[in-house]
């Protein structure tokens, strides 16, 4: 049963598209539609953390007791690429295809190993641990992650 690994997976797909498409509007020097895009992005991804952060790891650590490991790192790279977020958003703002690019460069390599690390780690820890009440936490991280990515 994995419910839970779906959901989130299925929205890092969807992350990593909104990541391309504000990366392609970049590259045609699309100020505009760079920066709806990159918002649009970071609206995902910031939906995505959140859910994890205050759904996800709270049942997993409240079922495993772990308050540190899998989630602490995922906590601290959460706020790494939120660092990175904002800025891409400040050389959009610029106008600044190099830096813009400079930041996507480091995002990409980061949200590579961290993806990695949920979806061959610690989301298969949870579907485990809250086999019990997966259905149910499946459900409510569907809900936000859908609300955040329109």
């Amino acid at each position: 049963m994995q419910r839970i690994m779906q959901s989130l997976e299925n929205h890092h797909k969807h992350c990593d598209d909104a990541f391309a498409a504000a990366e392609a509007a970049v590259v045609k020097r699309q100020w505009d539609e760079a920066s709806r895009l990159q918002d649009a992005f970071r609206a995902a991804m910031e939906a995505h953390f959140e859910a994890e952060e205050s759904l996800l790891f709270p049942a997993f650590e409240a079922a495993t007791g772990h308050t540190s490991g899998p989630t602490e790192v995922m906590r601290t790279e959460h706020s790494q690429i939120r660092n990175l977020l904002g800025a891409m958003a400040d050389a959009l703002a610029g106008k600044d295809a190099d830096d813009f690019f400079g930041h996507a460069g480091t995002l990409v390599i980061m949200m590579q190993q961290h993806n990695l690390k949920e979806e061959n780690i610690l989301y298969p820890m949870c579907d485990s641990s809250l086999s019990g009440n997966a259905d149910e936490l499946a459900e409510r991280l569907r809900s936000a992650l859908d609300s955040g990515s329109t």
